[in-house]
């Protein structure tokens, strides 16, 4: 039997900055900053694919879990070209979470963010533009997985 619980947050990093944020559910005795998580997570990218020569999957804590995808975008202009930058798909999820089931979702929803916004606004837009533009297609791609079980059974009746 698969236990599927709930995705708390969702988000997309490129580079050190975030510049995509959903939260379903909040914790609002221990708000981590977007940006500063952003930096935790480039920064262990950077290590797992320089030493390991491999990307992040899931940073496992005591209470949740983060399932994470990556995508190596380019700027398309000659100076550019030599300057990758990874976008960090991210999904902080309950501890008993399925966590293939939400790679899935995440890879689901890079296509769909790389197909809605060209290259150049990915890089210049502002967090605010994506969360505006974006927010409900995450929504609707991850379902009722942003639902915790006693959500989920509210909904029913």
């Amino acid at each position: 039997m698969v236990i599927i619980l709930a995705i708390l947050e969702c988000g997309i990093n490129l580079g050190g900055r975030n510049i995509f944020e959903i939260k379903f559910y909040t914790d609002t005795k221990n708000p981590l900053d977007a940006d500063l998580r952003a930096g935790f997570l480039t920064a262990l990218e950077s290590f797992t694919s320089e030493i390991f020569n491999d990307d992040i999957n899931v940073v496992s804590l005591a209470s949740f879990k983060m399932v994470c995808y990556t995508e190596i975008i380019r700027l398309p202009i000659p100076k550019e070209e030599n300057n990758p930058q990874t976008l960090i798909y991210y999904a902080i999820i309950e501890k008993e979470t399925e966590t293939d089931i939400v790679k899935k979702q995440l890879k689901k929803i890079s296509n769909h963010f790389l197909n809605r916004f060209p290259l150049n606004d990915i890089f210049t837009k502002k967090k605010q533009y994506f969360n505006k533009k974006f927010s409900s297609r995450v929504s609707e791609v991850l379902g009722d997985l942003k639902l915790k079980t006693e959500d989920r059974f509210r909904s029913i009746f």
